[in-house]
């Protein structure tokens, strides 16, 4: 049976499929470093919400970039304490998050990246984020960043901000 369709009590019933947003939320997603800050720091206002979304969404896998995890890690051991980051690493570590490899062109690919946007406040974690929805093909992310909706994929398509929508 498809998930998100039930099957029909009455077998000359036909049963009516999930809605077209439920089957385009399962994929793969990439998170940025704000809903994963929230995720392992109760206090952050984006907290209950990020929470909230991932147990509305099991079924999407997540991926990051090394520069977002190395961001993550010092804030929450900055912010909150050392064994957040910890917490956070094991998390990772246990399949809560998948590490996206960057290739040899990435690196030049979000310095580009970083000087088409060199008006925002765009720094690594971000333009690792943007390298790899294009290189990956997927355009939808999670971020609690207002001005994400600026970046866009290899076909000039906006990307996504599932957090937002």
């Amino acid at each position: 049976m498809t998930r998100g369709v039930t099957a029909p009590a009455n077998p000359h019933h036909v049963a009516e499929p999930a809605a077209p947003w439920a089957a385009a939320l399962q994929g793969q997603v990439l998170v940025g470093s704000g809903p994963l800050l929230a995720l392992f720091n109760s206090a952050d206002g984006w907290h209950a919400r990020v929470l909230a979304w991932l147990k509305a969404h099991p079924g999407m896998a997540l991926i990051s970039t090394w520069p977002v995890l190395t961001e993550v890690c010092a804030l929450l051991a900055r912010r909150v304490r050392n064994h957040a980051a910890l917490d956070f690493l094991l998390w990772v570590e246990r399949g809560g998050l998948r590490i996206d490899a960057p290739i040899d062109a990435s690196l030049p690919q979000m310095r580009r990246i970083a000087q088409r946007f060199a008006s925002l406040p765009l720094d690594l974690a971000d333009a690792s984020i943007a390298e790899a929805a294009e290189r990956l093909g997927l355009r939808q992310i999670l971020s609690v960043d207002a001005d994400v909706d600026v970046y866009r994929d290899a076909r000039g398509r906006p990307l996504v901000n599932l957090l937002r929508a």
